[in-house]
Parts: structure tokens; C-alpha cells; sequence
């Protein structure tokens, strides 16, 4: 029985939001789908020259041969498409709350932005499409899948059209993941990340400018605030966008700790439905009773202060 909670975790994380980003160290990979009928960015820099270590995530980073002509990759169209079913889905990662947008409206936005390179080339987006590389996509926590901005350099007036396919940046107080080649574009491959402007374009034309979010280690953009929870401390065992999955878990559960089971409960707040454990007042109790969780079941949580 305890080598089966991870995979009935995982199942019913599966079931209630399709292909969410992991909770890993960044986010889940990105992918692309290029129109040959979209314009080519302008002020296109030359291609650069790479260090063995540079400002790029870990081991990801450019191909040792670029196979493509960058500079002839057109921007993103824009399009109408139909919103994903699945990657629009309230989610949970790394103890953090989001709420994707499910309908497509003026949006603006100042922040970092940084690039994914061969790491994740070819695997699935959130949206479930490959990621490629050469194409001209994005991730972004909570922008509706797929949709289309444009991401311009303040400092250098460069910008490109990308469209977005895939969930994060969870990091840094980063707003937007660009693919390689998008990067490439705006000149700041070999630096890892520059400050942009984030808009949201439209088929046949812009919509209505709106007003700017800026964001800052005290705001991070377009996410849910913490819950503080009153009279003691809580784990988290999951989030979902779906109150009968909640239910399910809770149940399963329930049959596994005995006793522990006891403090099993749902927290709603419109459409994120929240299992949580607890409460315990003491702190250290619920982070002990949190690792005994993980050893004994392989159940990983997030205290809730």
C-alpha cells in the first residue's frame, strides 16, 4: 500500500488538469508550432558566440550546431483556436497557487524573461505539443492556452510575436519562458534572461492596450496569494481544479493513515479545491509529521502557514 500512494497521486493529479507543469526546479518544458505566413522580427542581432558556461539554465542551452537559418524563422501568427481543455485548469506548483486565465482579454505585463533551450527539445508542452526550439513559443503561468503576445525589450525597442503553449516560469519572479529561437530574436541568449514587456495580441490586429503589471518579489504576477490559515499549521497534499478529485483522494486516504486520516480535509476557494492535513499547532509537529509522511509513505506536502 505504500509503494501505491505516488502512482494514485499522480493518476488523479493526471485526472484533474491534464498536463500541468511539474513541480521541479523550473518549468515543465515548452514547445512550438510556426506559421510561414507570420512576418520576421525586426533588428535581428547576429548569432552569438557561446561560452562553455553561461547564462543559461544548468545543462540546457543552444545546439553545438544550429541547423535552422534563425534569422528566417517569421513570428508567430495569430490565429483563433479554440483554449485547450485541460491546460487552463487551476495548479499547484512548488507550494504556489495559479489560476490560468480561460478567456482571452487585453493583458500587459513588465517582468524577466528567460529561454529553454536543447534540455527540452522535443518533449511535451502543457499544452501537449512537442517542444521545438526553432519555433516561436512561450510559456506563461496563467496567459490561456494557446494564445498570443507580443515580447518587446524596453532597452532596445527589438520584439517578437510568440505563442503560448506551456506553463511557467515558477522562479525568480521570471513572467515568461521564451523558446531559443524567440530569445535569439530579442539578443539575449548568451545573457539568460532581460528585462520585456509582455502584450497580448489578437487575430487581425491588437486589442485595447491595458494597463501594466509589474512584477517584484512582493507581487508576483497573475497568482494566487497564500492562504494563511487561523488557528494552527496545515499540509498540503494536493490542489486541484476539481472538487471530486479532492473528494477521491481524501477518501483513499483516509484508508491508508487510520488514524491520521481523521484530519483530512477540503479547502474550497472558487474553482482550487485544496486537500490538506492538520492542524497542528505547533510548527515543528507538522513538519515532523510531514516527513514521517514522505518516509513511511513516499507522500510529499506543503506546510501551510
Amino acid at each position: 500500500m505504500k509503494k501505491a500512494i505516488p502512482l494514485l497521486l499522480a493518476m488523479l493529479l493526471a485526472a484533474c488538469g491534464g498536463q500541468p507543469p511539474k513541480p521541479v526546479e523550473e518549468p515543465a518544458p515548452r514547445g512550438a508550432v510556426p506559421n510561414n505566413k507570420a512576418e520576421t522580427a525586426s533588428a535581428v542581432p547576429p548569432a552569438p558566440t557561446f561560452p562553455k558556461s553561461g547564462g543559461y539554465y544548468q545543462d540546457d542551452g543552444p545546439l553545438d550546431t544550429i541547423p535552422v537559418d534563425l534569422a528566417a524563422i517569421p513570428n508567430a501568427q495569430p490565429r483563433d483556436e479554440p483554449l485547450h481543455r485541460f491546460a487552463n485548469r487551476p495548479y499547484s506548483v512548488l507550494g504556489r497557487d495559479y489560476v490560468p486565465l480561460t478567456t482571452r482579454a487585453p493583458f500587459r505585463q513588465q517582468g524577466v524573461a528567460s529561454w529553454y533551450g536543447r534540455k527540452f527539445h522535443g518533449q511535451n508542452t502543457s499544452s501537449g505539443e512537442p517542444y521545438d526550439m526553432f519555433g516561436m513559443t512561450a510559456a506563461h503561468p496563467t496567459l490561456p492556452i494557446p494564445s498570443y503576445v507580443r515580447v518587446t525589450r524596453p532597452d532596445t525597442g527589438q520584439s517578437v510575436v510568440v505563442r503560448v503553449n506551456d506553463r511557467g516560469p515558477f522562479l525568480h519572479q521570471r513572467v515568461i519562458d521564451l523558446s531559443y529561437t524567440a530569445a535569439w530574436k530579442l539578443g539575449f541568449v548568451a545573457n539568460g534572461s532581460t528585462t520585456v514587456i509582455v502584450e497580448s495580441v489578437f487575430p487581425g490586429g491588437d486589442a485595447p492596450s491595458a494597463p501594466i503589471q509589474l512584477a517584484s518579489a512582493d507581487n508576483p504576477p497573475t497568482v494566487l496569494r497564500d492562504i494563511e490559515e487561523k488557528g494552527g499549521h496545515y499540509l498540503q497534499l494536493g490542489a486541484f481544479g476539481s472538487r471530486e478529485n479532492a473528494e477521491s483522494l481524501r477518501e483513499k486516504l483516509a484508508r491508508t493513515l487510520g488514524n491520521l486520516g481523521e484530519r483530512l480535509l477540503i479547502r474550497s476557494a472558487g474553482n482550487l479545491h485544496r486537500l490538506q492535513l492538520g492542524p497542528w499547532a505547533d510548527v515543528a509537529e507538522a513538519r515532523r509529521v510531514a516527513e514521517q509522511l514522505r518516509l513511511a509513505f513516499e507522500l510529499p506536502s506543503v506546510l501551510v502557514k
